[in-house]
């Protein structure tokens, strides 16, 4: 089933879905992680699963001789893998990540064509981060510089058309395409006026629906769709919450994310000084306080951002869900 159909069903019923996003496993371990981590959620039948792709970094080696050699290492990869086996062990719908950054147009292709091969009809299309050694996103050869370019390349293979022409008497993809909004605007963007019109420019390109960036204020997502409403984008626009679960995310997620955190949450934060688990438990309270107020203003789907650790997560959806 298509996320579309998904949203449409909650919105149809008046009810409020649940959904997760993951982290594909390191390199070297299996799906026993994964699993771990899905199990203790699956009593609350979440509408689907994301997980997240990580590209590519360049590791450094240094031989006897002195002689330096760089390559390029990937430390979670078989996002598509893991979600096809997530699909088939909890028959659950799975929502891969697509990146453009360190993927050509063609490498994108056959990404594609394997995740339809297995049955995974929903994907998230983002531009990626930059490489940590780049002062700026460079896009990959033959590849994309932005999302829209991405999302307008899977909606032509929906319509059997491939990078290299039509292809006649074909079969059609029917991917569902979801794309990231950021209430409080990308740290890239210079203005938030600037940041919707790129927006728009994804859902004019056939994006399906938004998940937003995470946001700690619901009165920033509320605004924020008013102002898409206003400029024309009609698509649903799912909230993203993550809870804060450590003192350094007070810090951290401010400065990458170019989020701002409520006054009253910050200081229950600095109030826990470096005790992580009751940091842990304010994050969890600030979250089912989110989760509750989106709920009753009847969103479709809350989409929880969870790095890969679930029981704050559990805690939260016991109380809303």
């Amino acid at each position: 089933m298509n996320i579309t159909d998904i949203i449409q069903g909650a919105l149809a019923s008046k009810t409020t879905r649940f959904a997760f996003e993951l982290l594909p496993p390191l390199k070297g371990d299996g799906t026993r992680s994964v699993f771990s981590a899905i199990d203790p959620l699956m009593e609350f039948n979440p509408a689907y699963i994301n997980v997240t792709f990580h590209r590519e970094t360049l590791k450094e080696d240094i031989h006897p001789d002195g002689s330096r050699e760089w390559h390029i290492m990937r430390r979670r990869p078989g996002t598509v893998g893991i979600s096809a086996a997530i699909r088939r062990k909890y028959d659950v719908e799975v929502v891969p990540h697509l990146i453009c950054g360190g993927w050509s147009k063609y490498d994108i292709e056959d990404s594609l064509i394997d995740m339809d091969f297995l049955g995974l009809h929903n994907v998230l299309a983002l531009r990626g981060d930059k490489r940590k050694n780049e002062t700026k996103f460079v896009p990959y050869a033959q590849g994309h510089a932005h999302a829209a370019d991405l999302v307008r390349q899977i909606q032509a293979m929906n319509r059997g058309e491939f990078i290299d022409g039509e292809v006649p008497d074909c079969h059609h993809s029917k991917f569902s395409v979801g794309v990231a909004g950021y209430p409080e605007k990308h740290f890239e963007a210079p203005d938030a006026e600037s940041d919707l019109h790129y927006l728009k420019e994804k859902v004019d390109a056939g994006a399906d629906y938004i998940v937003t960036q995470m946001f700690f204020d619901n009165a920033k997502y509320f605004d924020f769709v008013e102002r898409c409403r206003r400029i024309g984008i009609t698509v649903p626009i799912i909230p993203g919450i993550k809870p804060i679960s450590m003192p350094r995310h007070l810090h951290i997620l401010p400065q990458t994310f170019c989020i701002s955190l409520p006054e009253p949450l910050r200081k229950a934060i600095e109030d826990c000084g470096e005790d992580t688990q009751a940091v842990r438990e304010v994050g969890i309270e600030w979250a089912i306080a989110q989760g509750k107020e989106l709920k009753a203003a009847g969103v479709p789907i809350i989409h929880f951002y969870t790095m890969g650790r679930t029981d704050n997560i559990r805690k939260i959806a016991s109380n809303v869900f």
